[in-house]
Order: structure tokens, then sequence, then C-alpha cells
């Protein structure tokens, strides 16, 4: 239920804020119970184990369940997306330099021309 976990506590690389107040404990302790947001009953006196806050995290779910559940599809990995091409087309074969320069130069990005293969050990 990771998905669950980063749409309660949030997910800074991700861009996910998270509900106010629900922290790593309180949503470890309320999903190890639960699992999946879902699941969790609205009242804190239904979750059995006491959660620090728990009326107070409870109200904040139910009034922000909506936004919950967008947090947790926006955390959910997706494996079904199609891709046109096959492994072999999106193997990295090198910086095209062609196209990439141009629009370095086009942008204004000098020092960044060079970076792709420097990080590959290429030669200019």
């Amino acid at each position: 239920s990771i998905p669950d976990y980063l749409a309660l506590v949030g997910d800074t690389a991700d861009g996910i804020p998270g509900l106010p107040g629900w922290g790593a404990k309180s949503t470890a302790a309320v999903l190890s119970e639960f699992t999946h947001l879902d699941l969790v009953p609205p009242s804190e006196a239904d979750w059995g184990a006491p959660v620090r806050s728990g009326a107070k995290l409870a109200a904040t779910l139910q009034d922000r369940m909506t936004d919950a559940l967008l947090f947790r599809d926006l955390a959910t990995l997706r494996t079904d997306a199609d891709i046109p091409e096959s492994l072999a087309e999106l193997e990295w074969r090198g910086v095209h330099r062609g196209p990439f320069g141009a629009l370095c130069d086009e942008l204004g990005f000098t020092s960044i021309k060079t970076r792709p293969s420097r990080w590959f050990g290429e030669s200019t």
C-alpha cells in the first residue's frame, strides 16, 4: 500500500502534498491495520490501535478523501502504458549531436551541450 502511504504523507519528489497532519507514524499505524485508504473507517474509534490526534486525522481524511484518492492515483506506477517502440529502439545510443546541438544553440545552453558526451565518455 505504498501509493496509499504516499497519498497521506506526501512525496516531495513527485509533488504529492499529502494530507495535513498525517505523518509517517500515524499513516503507518492506520495502514498496517486497514491496508488501503478506502478501507479506513471514518471514525478513529473504529481504528483499533490508538493514533495520536486520531479524531483530527479522521476528520481530515473524511474532508479530503477525494484529494487522498487522487494523490494515491498519482503515486501509482503505470505498467499498462502502450509503448510503440521496442526495447532495442529505446536503447541509449548517444546524443544525436545535430538536433541536440541545434536546440542548445537556439536556447543559449552552451555549457550543457557537452555534458551528455562527458557523462558517457564519448569524445565531442
